[in-house]
């Protein structure tokens, strides 16, 4: 065991405290959910009922959503199981009541990287199986899962290179991590190059796809979108959806120009980070005078130029609504990219920035396929909106996405029979 692991271990032993004093603090900010903060230490209030536990992490909601394709198959293939599905976010919380989660799947909390409290999570559930998407990092309760002799996959998972020139500081403590798993599934065959750089294991690595291709088009609520389409009737209508902070002006810039080429035209703002309503705000009424802030229960009305969809577990309605979507943290220098397959599950043709290394091979996927377009500034975003108006242009962009999109779907299947088999094994 690496020195910085041991060193990390031990601190968990005693890191209790520190975790209450960072819990009360968010509390106070509303970023923890009282009645659930327990289950981040272990303590719950329900019992497993099934006849053993598939367990299912993920970091936040969009991660979480990409399993749930996965969950459902589980299930229906293993009648006498139940499935947990963790996450770390209170936001995560909203989504996921929202989401409709199958039958016998339960979600709840992932406990705080304490030996207490992995503990009791590990003796409470006592699951079969351990399915991490992606890598969220948690060393102390990986390290606790393998000592129980639990099977650890990797599912889902990508190292673009911020992550790996981070992660590669970790040296042999992230070499002991990664040993851990039994199996690693990648998106693509450079992450799988990374993960063997920072000490994984070749012969564990498989490259199957991104599962998140394959995940069920987002939900929305039928009869608030036929309200929401009878308000918007034949306006042209596009959607900013998952900006960071840095990209907010120039959306709203793009929009002052689409709106002098397109009467009424109408953009439906949806920030990555809810908490930026009011900034928002505060940059659309600068340009516009017609502003709504859903969270503010304003209405969406003939008038309105710019709508801010500031809420949780609503991107369905969005998605629908728009014809054109710019999928955002891909416009300025040193983002990332975000999932457009949710855009594209939907109908909304895809515009991007060019920062996406974290979704690098899920857009390759889609360029080949001439199903999203790329934007660099204010001005060819502004006209990819506009050209994207045309239904003509968008039904060749929809097709492509399609076709990516049935392309992927052995994803899933290859995914689960890696879990089966693996689970076989443990039994």
């Amino acid at each position: 065991m690496s020195p910085l692991l041991r060193l990390y271990l031990a601190f968990s032993n005693i890191s209790g405290p520190l975790w209450r004093l960072i819990h009360r603090r968010r509390l106070a900010r509303g970023k923890e959910v009282a009645d659930r903060l327990p289950e981040k230490y272990g303590r719950y209030n329900v019992k497993p009922t099934g006849t053993h536990v598939l367990w299912f992490h993920a970091l936040s909601v969009g991660e979480s959503f990409a399993l749930l394709p996965l969950i459902e198959l589980a299930l229906k293939e293993k009648p006498e199981a139940e499935v947990i599905l963790t996450t770390s976010t209170a936001s995560s919380i909203e989504a996921l009541a929202k989401a409709n989660l199958p039958d016998r799947c339960r979600h709840i909390l992932l406990p705080i990287d304490t030996k207490r409290a992995s503990q009791a999570f590990l003796d409470h559930w006592s699951p079969s199986i351990a399915a991490f998407a992606e890598l969220d990092f948690w060393p102390r309760l990986m390290t606790e899962t393998h000592r129980r002799g639990i099977p650890m996959i990797l599912v889902n998972s990508r190292m673009p290179d911020k992550s790996f020139q981070r992660r590669r500081k970790l040296g042999g403590m992230m070499r002991d991590v990664l040993n851990l798993f039994d199996r690693l599934l990648v998106q693509d065959d450079l992450s799988r190059d990374r993960f063997v750089a920072l000490g994984a294991a070749a012969g564990r690595i498989e490259t199957v796809g991104a599962l998140k291709a394959a995940a069920r088009p987002l939900a929305a609520d039928e009869t608030e979108l036929r309200a929401l389409k009878a308000l918007v009737g034949n306006r042209p209508v596009w959607c900013a959806a998952a900006t960071e902070r840095s990209e907010h002006p120039a959306m709203i810039d793009a929009h002052r120009d689409v709106s002098a080429a397109l009467e009424n035209a109408l953009l439906i703002f949806a920030p990555r980070f809810k908490d930026d309503g009011p900034e928002v705000e505060r940059l659309a009424r600068a340009q516009f005078q017609h502003v709504a802030r859903r969270s503010e229960g304003q209405p969406l009305t003939a008038e309105t130029q710019v709508y801010i969809a500031d809420t949780f577990g609503e991107m369905g309605l969005w998605y629908r609504l728009a014809p054109v979507s710019f999928v955002g943290h891909s416009l300025t220098e040193g983002l990332e990219g975000k999932n457009p397959f949710e855009a594209a599950a939907l109908g909304s043709a895809i515009l991007s920035g060019p920062n996406i290394s974290y979704f690098s091979e899920s857009y390759d996927a889609l360029t080949t396929e001439e199903a999203c377009r790329y934007v660099t500034d204010v001005a060819s975003l502004s006209e990819s909106v506009i050209a994207l108006q045309d239904e003509t242009v968008r039904t060749k962009m929809n097709a492509g996405a399609a076709r990516v999109i049935e392309a992927r779907r052995s994803v899933l299947s290859r995914t689960w029979d890696a879990l089966k088999s693996t689970l076989k094994r443990s039994d």
